[in-house]
């Protein structure tokens, strides 16, 4: 039995969204098509039900051999279908198609998501494609994909939208931007497909064109489909964008960003400061083994309770770095989770000087950044699920869940504490990236603007209020909403 974690397949069995890619396809007489990772067949099904065209070939390449014997006796009397039991990605015939500029007239997938590679694939595919992110398959698929295709040959393929934003893809968005003109792009929940869960809250089928594009070049990209069926026409989505692809290709990163203001468009791509320069963005420290180092505060089934006589509840700095010594064996470590301003201590992590050297040399333990640890900063959890929020770190140790930002000038922590916390902050990183990811790279990238003088007495002021309400347990709503607003006339969009 093969280990379908391997080739980590997604089949279609949705008919709307079949349905949509077959019409995006733009079927003509006689031309060739491929099917790089066939799976069970379904887009071959379609194909061959199409009437109104007579296909010249399909071919069908599909790398797991139980999907291959399926596929084989399923089309043994089909002329013009023929499978192939072979790697897309290496396959040598396919190969001497690229170095001829192209084979396909048409190219239509659902490729895998995130199949497992062992190393030594991993190397084969990093030599084979030195520019492409290897770790996420579908990405490699694009891009071997396109070079099979003829010139004005067509593409349509479903992936994750993480495609259109995620850093790691920056060089193939650029080099798929140059080479080919987007015909149309849909976004949807991957909920779209029935009884399939996996770690992508978001698909998109996107369709081009082999074929340089010129300034005038524009596509259409729909989103907010309600129901699967809606994809069958695309009055039904909810919101319709017309977007430029010479103004895609001169965003950051080349990343497409969505959004209805172009006010914020327009600070995205040409704000002449962003958090990046004025502050450090690191993540932070993992033990190797949580569930062995770390203790908790609050009860619950996975982590051990903290006994108050094992902590070093003193101010933490700097001193700290190599361990303590002093008969205690824990210190505060913030986790994620969402809370805004202040995080009490409710995590604690093993810090005897024998721990510390352990992290230090563990291959699973990441001492990373640690010359940001026990210093003054802001702690932005990576994981948010729909709004951002910061709080102050107080010279705690940090970890990986979390990323800590360090200003340069210190003048502007409580500022950017205020910013992190605030909804026009959740505006601008949901445009950068849409996911819930706030990693630091993403961080970076956000805008920052000055503020006035007194704008910045004023927010150090409040947010000083808040955070000592905060720490009492007060809640300072009407507070809160004056530091937002304050943040929202500065950024005015």
């Amino acid at each position: 039995m093969v280990d379908k974690k391997v080739f980590q397949p997604y089949y279609t069995k949705s008919d709307p969204i079949i349905q949509y890619m077959m019409k995006s396809l733009k079927i003509e007489d006689n031309i060739k098509i491929l099917e790089p990772a066939a799976g069970t067949g379904v887009f071959i099904d379609a194909l061959l039900s199409i009437k109104d065209a007579t296909i010249r070939l399909i071919q069908a390449y599909e790398i797991d051999p139980d999907a291959h014997k399926i596929l084989e006796e399923k089309y043994r009397n089909q002329s013009n279908v023929e499978t192939v039991f072979s790697d897309t990605l290496f396959d040598p015939v396919l190969d001497q198609h690229v170095a001829s500029g192209g084979y396909y007239d048409r190219i239509i997938a659902n490729p895998p998501y995130g199949g497992w590679l062992d190393y030594d694939k991993r190397a084969k595919l990093k030599a084979k494609y030195p520019t492409i992110y290897i770790k996420e398959t579908y990405g490699v698929f694009l891009y071997r994909c396109i070079q099979l295709l003829k010139d004005k040959g067509i593409l349509v393929f479903i992936i994750p939208d993480t495609f259109l934003n995620l850093h790691m893809h920056t060089k193939l968005r650029r080099w798929l931007l140059q080479t080919t003109t987007v015909q149309e792009i849909s976004m949807f929940p991957s909920s779209f497909f029935p009884d399939v869960s996996f770690g992508y809250a978001n698909m998109c089928i996107i369709s081009l064109q082999k074929q340089a594009h010129d300034d005038s070049t524009s596509f259409r990209l729909f989103t907010n489909y309600k129901k699967v069926a809606h994809l069958e026409n695309q009055k039904n989505a909810g919101c319709a964008y017309t977007i430029h692809q010479a103004d895609v290709i001169s965003n950051i990163d080349h990343a497409l960003f969505v959004s209805d203001n172009p006010k914020i468009m327009a600070l995205i791509n040409n704000a002449k400061s962003r958090i990046g320069d004025i502050a450090d963005c690191v993540t932070g420290f993992y033990s190797g083994n949580d569930k062995i180092h770390l203790r908790t505060k609050l009860e619950r089934k996975r982590y051990q309770q903290i006994l108050p006589s094992e902590v070093y509840d003193q101010p933490n700095t700097r001193h700290l770095i190599d361990g303590l010594a002093n008969g205690k064996q824990y210190i505060p470590i913030v986790k994620g989770g969402a809370r805004k301003y202040v995080k009490p201590d409710e995590w604690f992590m093993l810090w005897t000087r024998e721990a510390v050297a352990h992290y230090k040399e563990s291959k699973k333990a990441r001492f990373q950044n640690a010359s940001y640890y026990f210093r003054d900063g802001i702690a932005v959890p990576m994981v948010s699920s729909s709004r951002i929020t910061a709080s102050i770190l107080d010279k705690r140790l940090f970890d990986q869940s979390i990323v800590g930002i360090f200003p340069k000038d210190d003048m502007y922590k409580y500022y950017l504490l205020a910013f992190f916390n605030s909804p026009t902050c959740n505006t601008l990183i949901r445009t950068i990236n849409p996911s819930a990811n706030n990693s630091a790279k993403y961080i970076r990238k956000i805008p920052f603007i000055y503020p006035s003088h007194d704008a910045l007495k004023l927010l150090n002021e409040r947010v000083k209020e808040v955070i000592d309400s905060r720490k009492q347990g007060i809640a300072r709503p009407k507070m809160e909403e004056e530091i937002e607003k304050v943040i929202h006339d500065i950024y005015h969009f």
